[in-house]
Formats: structure tokens, C-alpha cells, sequence
């Protein structure tokens, strides 16, 4: 006899079709989007140009682990967004799939603290939260953040936190719950 938790781990036809349509939609908004970052990075607002934007390329990661509920769906799902993108020639190349993999794991602890038993707002709250810790290390290293002045740092910090919170949180619950209610995922 199959438990809910056995049947919850296994992917059916129907999941893998909606991780690649959230993998190609997203893809796509990735690369249109990295119009507003650089426009952003053409003013003097140069500085907070990635955390203001970051937001909307953390999106497809808690949108698949909210939408299938899955282990390991928040990192597929980012990683093949970041496929996408890539594919239509973004100005970051290969990057885009480290970027990937660091979005979708710092996405997948969130769900991860929770036992993979809450998807909804604590889910997603977390999910913000283990995002911008992760992606925030990341940029210290890969993007030179440890070398500016702790003021600014800070206030990098919490620009992140709240691109991701109202993006990767706030407008993915939205989208969670119009789905829901449309069915479209009803087995």
C-alpha cells in the first residue's frame, strides 16, 4: 500500500510538463529582464542594481517546490530556467546555470527547514530567507561584496532580502494560489 508520502515523491508526466513550462516561461522572463538590471546599472544606482533586480530570478525556484511540492523540484526548476535563459544568449553564458544551481539550493533549504511539509507561507518564507543568506554568500566571493564597506554590505543585504521576499515570496504565493484554484493541477 502506498502512503502520501510515497505517492508525493514520485513524479508523474503531468509534473515534469509543468516544471518545463515554469523552466521555459521563466527563461524567457530571465533574459527579458535583464534589460531592467541594466538599466538599473546605468544610473547611479549602479551599486544596488543586482539586489534591487535579483527578485525575478529567484522566482522559478519557489514557484516549482510551492506549485509540485516535490523534493528537489525548487533546484530543477531554477537550474532549468537558468538552461533557458542561457540558451537564448544571455550576456552571462554558462554563469547562468551556477547562478541556478546557488538560487535553487538556497530555494530548496527553505522548503528543506520545513520538513518539506509546508509549501504555503511558512514554506515560502523560509525559502526568501535561506535565498538571499545563500545567494548573498555567493556574491560576496563571486562578485567582490566582501570587499565593500559593512554599511553598504548591510544595506545590500536587505535590498535582497526584500526583492526576494516580495518576488520569490510575496507575488509567488499569488501565482500559487491561482493555480490552485484554476485545478489545472488536480490528479
Amino acid at each position: 500500500m502506498q502512503t502520501v508520502n510515497e505517492s508525493k515523491a514520485k513524479w508523474s508526466l503531468r509534473d515534469v510538463i509543468f516544471l518545463a513550462i515554469i523552466a521555459i516561461f521563466f527563461g524567457v522572463i530571465f533574459e527579458v529582464w535583464s534589460a531592467a538590471y541594466y538599466a538599473v546599472a546605468a544610473t547611479p544606482l549602479k551599486p544596488y542594481a543586482n539586489d534591487l533586480t535579483l527578485g525575478v530570478w529567484l522566482m522559478a525556484a519557489p514557484l516549482a517546490g510551492a506549485i509540485l511540492q516535490k523534493v528537489g523540484s525548487s533546484l530543477l526548476g531554477e537550474v532549468l530556467a537558468a538552461a533557458v535563459e542561457m540558451m537564448l544568449f544571455s550576456s552571462w553564458g554558462a554563469a547562468n546555470l551556477i547562478s541556478g544551481f546557488i538560487q535553487g539550493i538556497g530555494t530548496e533549504l527553505g522548503f528543506a527547514a520545513t520538513g518539506y511539509k509546508n509549501w504555503g507561507k511558512l514554506g515560502l518564507t523560509f525559502s526568501v530567507i535561506t535565498t538571499t543568506i545563500v545567494t548573498f554568500i555567493w556574491d560576496l566571493f563571486n562578485s567582490g561584496y566582501a570587499d565593500y564597506k559593512p554599511s553598504l554590505m548591510i544595506t545590500l543585504f536587505i535590498i535582497r532580502l526584500i526583492s526576494a521576499g516580495f518576488f520569490g515570496g510575496v507575488l509567488v504565493y499569488y501565482i500559487q494560489k491561482l493555480v490552485a484554484k484554476s485545478g489545472v493541477l488536480k490528479h
